[in-house]
């Protein structure tokens, strides 16, 4: 249920016990991660680990001018070996190979000379240029930690490299460890440390590595360690937040500058500086937390670049100021946004400031130049609908991959000699060419104009015809997940049309469009689900007995809404640990993460406005005896953010109405099916689980009549069953 805002600094990867309602596992952010994605010849495995684009909740927006795409090929264009570093030389040479036989492979961190990964169970490295080789060395096994199927979800290296941490997960629960291994002849465990949320290693005065830890329980993250190895072992605590309702997460300044320590709310912030070259030196404020006031801190050149909603209007802005005179009313604006632009995320090189944007609806990248101020606005191709960061220490080049729900992430290099932006060359995947990706708005009850993404065959005809699957999530001034996901590849080849419906309460137009959906505006939300679900219809997009609603965690509030507000819109729905006992759920604050919730949706248990307001949406609340869509729920046994015991208090009351209503409709009516498949576990959300894909396509195809022979074929290409 309850989600804390991905913080733009690294909070997605690092605030993940806070992610409530949807935790989000999509690829590393540049600000969030100095990791990089490597790729191997193999099936494409679907395992993305949190993108941190976006920063709590809602990432900023900005103003720019935007220019076409710079040409792909130079007129003296030259071979990729002549225009491209190593590193891009290889990857090139994958894109000439099939993409679906691509795994994504994610915790990864290179370090001087080395890269530092997962290899079956085991924490390895090998040498940069080895990478791609199976000449490793295993500096540990996680098979030692006794867990169920362990994976590795970040892993940060000691400046000399002297240690390398390493945070272990596992795909049914959200506990994770950190173990710390000492780099040797002989690399062995040197510690480990229970519930580790973010952690960051820095250097002190004598040369001693000093690891900065925070710690986590039941959900919340609010107290920091920090912790020294051999011969002066020591672990103390360093900080502890005491209002509940905020979190602590680290993050490293590129430049390894700072440790930043961030504390933060849904709509507040406060930032302390900790010295990277005096790490026991007391820490500097930037700023005390001022409510409704967000702020996020990188540093160049003894500058704090701070991106920041303070000023009119409330949408971020990046400001800049001395990094010994940090104090707001020191702050200068630096670059504005335009509306209705939202930034996913900043990186920061040596001579230049690189925003990853989305305006109306598009991408963008507007490279800054620090030296005198140039911006260059980049307009991205029209298919791509997220960025995934490529985080990298080259000052030449800043690399990034560009993807959609139906196209694997493709890469891209901004060169910054020469000004341009060069597109890997090799394999073009023929989704390019089969299929189309259409950009409409619809109008909601109040004239807002509410963007649509949508996709289908190219050579489709008669879309009224055609199945069509709706995508809406619309909480915490977050985006709909655009990452690529091959059953929607697979529903596209299949004739389906995909809609992805971008929401008042989510973030793709700015922090107001977030707040226009929150709290006592939350039923903006549904109004403008209603109302693109009925421009699809209106423009020849299927038609109701073939439209399916699909959504997950804080999405499953506006779908089972529009479920008992407009149930004849759809045929059927998938739900996956969906939030739907919205009201009883606020009221209990024993649970983990009811308070940092407020903020999203009201305090009904001293509100009586919020209280009567939610009441008007709850899905649970407002079930009544009527005709509705059929209903798969995927929930999870121990999910700690929605609890069980909301959903299956849904799912009853469902049943009880639907049995009500069949009596009083007589013979001959059919009952919709409602399904409530409960998974073990204790994670929120399982994105990859091949079990739970085939059950809800199964499902889908099933309550629509349509044969999916051939959509399982096709499925078997990206899954390994």
């Amino acid at each position: 249920m309850q989600q804390t805002a991905k913080l733009f600094l690294r909070a997605l990867k690092y605030s993940n016990p806070h992610l409530g309602k949807c935790i989000q596992k999509q690829n590393y952010c540049n600000f969030a991660d100095h990791c990089y994605n490597r790729i191997r010849l193999e099936k494409y495995h679907l395992q993305n680990k949190p993108k941190i684009s976006e920063l709590a909740r809602n990432i900023p927006s900005r103003s720019f001018s935007c220019k076409d795409l710079l040409p792909i090929k130079p007129e003296n264009e030259k071979t990729p070996s002549e225009n491209m570093d190593a590193f891009e030389k290889v990857r090139t040479r994958l894109e000439t190979q099939p993409q679906e036989e691509y795994e994504i492979i994610n915790a990864e961190i290179k370090h001087g000379n080395f890269v530092y990964y997962q290899e079956g169970c085991c924490l390895v490295r090998s040498k940069d240029d080895e990478a791609d080789s199976d000449n490793y060395e295993v500096l540990f096994n996680l098979e030692e930690l006794k867990l169920e199927q362990p994976f590795i979800d970040s892993i940060r290296v000691a400046p000399d490299e002297k240690y390398v941490a390493a945070k272990i997960r596992t795909e049914d629960s959200e506990t994770s460890t950190c173990i710390v291994v000492k780099l040797s002849d002989q690399p062995a465990m040197e510690a480990s440390f229970p519930n580790v949320s973010s952690f960051e290693w820095v250097k002190d005065e004598e040369d001693e590595d000093v690891l900065f830890y925070t710690f986590q329980r039941n959900l919340r993250c609010h107290d920091v360690y920090r912790a020294t190895f051999g011969d002066n072992r020591r672990n103390e605590r360093f900080y502890t937040e005491k209002d509940p309702s905020y979190f602590v997460f680290l993050y490293l300044t590129k430049d390894s500058r700072f440790l930043t320590l961030n504390i933060m709310n849904k709509t507040t912030s406060e930032v302390w500086l900790i010295d990277g070259l005096s790490p026991w030196d007391p820490p500097v404020l930037i700023q005390k937390r001022i409510h409704g006031v967000l702020y996020y801190v990188e540093h160049r050149d003894d500058e704090l670049y701070i991106l920041t909603n303070v000023g009119e209007p409330t949408e971020f802005k990046l400001m800049r100021t001395a990094a010994d005179a940090p104090a707001i009313m020191n702050w200068d604006l630096f670059f504005t946004m335009k509306r209705n632009t939202k930034v996913v995320d900043l990186d920061m090189f040596k001579d230049h400031c690189v925003l990853f944007l989305k305006h109306s609806n598009l991408l963008y990248v507007n490279v800054i130049g620090l030296a005198d101020d140039s911006v260059r606005s980049l307009k991205l191709p029209p298919w791509a609908c997220g960025f995934i960061m490529d985080t990298n220490s080259d000052p030449k080049n800043c690399p990034f991959q560009l993807c959609s729900p139906i196209r694997p992430p493709k890469y891209y290099t901004y060169k910054f000699a020469e000004g341009k932006l060069f597109e890997e060359t090799g394999h073009e995947d023929p989704i390019t060419k089969t299929s189309r990706v259409l950009r409409i708005e619809a109008k909601s009850k109040d004239g807002k104009l509410v963007p649509m993404t949508i996709f289908h065959k190219m050579d489709s005809e008669d879309l009224q015809k055609k199945p069509l699957l709706v995508h809406v999530y619309g909480a915490y001034g977050m985006d709909l997940k655009m990452n690529f996901r091959p059953e929607r590849r697979v529903l596209v080849d299949d004739g389906w049309i995909l809609a992805y419906c971008h929401v008042r309460g989510g973030g793709e137009l700015g922090l107001q469009w977030h707040a226009d959906g929150r709290l006592t505006k939350k039923l903006n939300g549904l109004a403008d689900l209603e109302a693109c679900i009925k421009t699809l219809h209106s423009q020849g997009f299927s038609q109701p007995s073939l439209t399916t609603l699909s959504a997950f965690s804080a999405g499953g509030v506006l779908a089972g809404a529009l479920c008992n507000s407009k149930p004849e819109l759809l045929r059927a729905v998938t739900l996956e640990a969906p939030f739907l006992d919205i009201l009883n759920t606020m009221m209990d604050t024993t649970l983990p993460l009811t308070l940092e919730e407020i903020e999203e949706w009201g305090n009904p248990s001293s509100d009586e406005r919020h209280k009567n307001y939610i009441k008007r949406y709850c899905p649970c609340q407002n079930i009544k005896p009527q005709h509705y869509p059929s209903v798969h729920i995927t929930a999870y046994e121990n999910d700690e953010r929605v609890p069980l015991k909301g959903i299956v208090n849904y799912t009853e009351k469902l049943k009880e109405a639907i049995a009500e209503h069949t009596k009083e409709a007589g013979e001959g009516y059919q009952p919709p099916n409602i399904i409530l498949d409960i998974q073990p576990g204790g994670n929120h959300v399982i994105e990859d689980s091949h079990k739970k894909i085939t059950a809800q396509m199964k499902f889908l195809y099933e309550e629509l009549g349509l044969d999916s022979t051939n959509a399982f074929e096709d499925l078997k290409k990206y899954l390994k069953f």
